[in-house]
């Protein structure tokens, strides 16, 4: 590739970008760059409010700029999902807490722009044009985000408005939104059409900030109201509707985390990779010990390809409609798997420095535990994983001609995202043929023997696939849900490589590591109680070893060699 695979905030340009979204994402970079290492440290570890930062967004128009949909725009504004992803990775390289107030107000926005409420719209564009939050009132204590459980209790009122009493747990800016969409049931209606999403203010009397249940700046409010005045003009869906704005606005917002988890993992390997490669060790330089440059090239390598990955994803997104539903199977994928990608290439970095990763003054002790959290959000790991098990046999096995999404970084408005319709019908979503990405990059070793393991799992969703009482054994399914996962993975990896030229010895690195992935879970699932001794064999010969080349591997260690001092951020 000719552009740099890493975000460095020393040569950012992105240029691909209309002129107003370029300085915005720049003005972004140079603010937290002249507030200076220290001062975002000290503010992580004091737990101090992001006052000043979103005075900074509030000046620029930021996220009004970025947040509001043509719909409702006024000048340049839209919601386009490219320029969201490359401001989600700005933020999570400076810290997860600046990035988690604007991922929360997306959140709050969801069910407000897919409402038909024209008044509610109008009061959310104004809100963002002063500077405000947003909230997105869905999980409480007792329930979790389990949304057919809701206590919000909303009891109707003369003149066809409701008076709201109960409590919401874990809502990120519940202690300073203009706006909590808060989701609820009726008293007086059974069922699904009792539920209701409404609009509160966390400034009225009737609402009662609880508590910050988190010690850190992300505010993760309890808050509880009573008897709240819900007029029929704070009302943004009722019944059904009510319930599908509810799992589409996650849809909307778990595709954040994936670009967020990539800008910790960036802003932490320039850390752990400087510090090594100047960290003498009895007598010679740490990167010299074989052990080192493997735990630093895979982590480089994972890396760009959750890089790659998530690029590619958003073309999906972006490209989405009534006929085209593929994100919903990619979108699940950025957050389950592009996350844990993260997580693995924190730690293998965190072998490397060890002790220094604790320090008090580095980036990467933050990094080390807001890595942690972007798994658990939006849905965890397991439910993601049984999300996109919906999907594998119609992937897999019975592809369609459909045309080929093109890179998608047009100044256009995804408005699909807030008509997505009816939750439902996810057996039905059909996907083109996995295999012509893997095709054209046959030539290259590991790409081909992952191949092997890829065309493996077809045939053991053929001919042992799960039987009807393992079908109810979550533990097994989500077994095969990993080997699905990484041949997804493999398949955006290998679509956007194409599209950027990225280079071959690079690609096929990356591959080493998917073929071990791919290994380890066969002999995970090879251990499970309820595998069948058919299943038992496929496992063993689905284990692939991969291709190893001295040559191949110097040249990526190069790569991650040169970001040693490549960034640093000043004090």
């Amino acid at each position: 590739m000719t552009t740099p695979l890493l975000f460095n905030p020393r040569t950012y340009d992105p240029a691909h970008f209309d002129p107003e979204t370029r300085r915005l994402l720049r003005a972004t970079v140079d603010w937290f760059e002249e507030r200076g290492k220290r001062r975002l440290i000290e503010d992580y570890r004091t737990r101090a409010w992001l006052g000043d930062f979103l005075a900074f967004a509030a000046k620029e128009r930021l996220f009004a700029t970025f947040l509001t949909p043509a719909s409702a725009a006024t000048d340049e504004e839209r919601w386009d999902t490219a320029r969201i992803a490359a401001l989600n990775e700005i933020l999570g390289f400076y810290g997860l807490d600046y990035w988690y107030a604007w991922q929360v107000t997306i959140l709050g926005l969801g069910p407000v722009w897919q409402s038909g409420n024209a008044e509610a719209r109008t009061r959310a564009a104004d809100l963002l044009d002063q500077g405000e939050v947003f909230a997105f009132g869905l999980s409480e204590k007792a329930h979790g985000a389990d949304i057919y459980s809701t206590d919000m209790l909303l009891e109707p009122v003369g003149d066809g408005g409701f008076r709201a009493t109960g409590s919401k747990y874990y809502i990120g800016n519940g202690n300073a939104a203009g706006l909590v969409s808060v989701f609820g049931r009726r008293t007086d209606v059974e069922g699904p059409d009792g539920y209701v999403f409404f609009a509160a203010d966390s400034r009225h009397p009737a609402y009662h900030l609880v508590q910050n249940v988190v010690d850190s700046s992300k505010f993760v409010s309890e808050f509880r109201l009573e008897d709240y005045p819900v007029a029929p003009e704070d009302v943004l869906h009722t019944g059904r509707a009510a319930f599908d704005a509810a799992l589409n606005t996650v849809n909307v917002g778990k595709f954040n985390l994936c670009t967020a988890s990539i800008g910790i993992c960036e802003h932490a390997m320039y850390e752990a990779v400087t510090h090594a490669s100047n960290r003498i060790l009895y007598g010679r330089p740490v990167t010299v010990f074989p052990h080192v440059r493997r735990e630093l090239a895979e982590a480089y390598v994972r890396l760009v390809g959750m890089k790659l990955f998530s690029d590619r994803a958003v073309d999906y997104f972006r490209s989405a409609g009534p006929e085209d539903r593929r994100y919903l199977l990619f979108n699940p994928m950025t957050k389950m798997k592009v996350t844990t990608e993260g997580e693995k290439v924190i730690d293998l970095m965190w072998d490397v420095i060890a002790a220094k990763g604790f320090e008090k003054d580095n980036y990467f002790s933050q990094a080390a535990i807001e890595i942690r959290g972007l798994p658990k959000l939006e849905g965890t790991v397991h439910v993601n994983l049984a999300l996109i098990l919906k999907f594998m046999r119609n992937h897999l096995l019975d592809p369609i001609d459909v045309p080929a999404v093109p890179t998608r970084l047009d100044a256009a408005d995804d408005d699909f995202l807030f008509r997505q319709g009816p939750a439902r019908g996810l057996g039905s979503v059909r996907f083109h043929d996995w295999r012509a990405a893997y095709d054209a990059y046959a030539e290259v070793p590991n790409v081909a023997r992952f191949r092997e393991q890829a065309d493996a799992l077809c045939e053991f969703v053929t001919t042992t696939a799960p039987d009807e009482t393992q079908s109810r054994d979550l533990d097994f399914l989500l077994s095969v849900g990993q080997l699905f996962a990484l041949v997804v993975h493999g398949q955006l990896i290998l679509e956007q490589a194409k599209l950027t030229d990225l280079d071959e010895s690079l690609l096929d690195e990356l591959f080493s590591v998917l073929v071990r992935d791919f290994s380890g879970h066969c002999v995970e699932l090879h251990g499970k109680d309820s595998a069948t001794e058919p299943q038992q064999a496929w496992a063993l010969g689905a284990i692939r070893r991969p291709v190893v080349d001295e040559a191949r591997s110097a040249l990526i260690w190069q790569q991650v060699e040169a970001l040693s001092g490549a960034y640093e951020m000043s004090l």
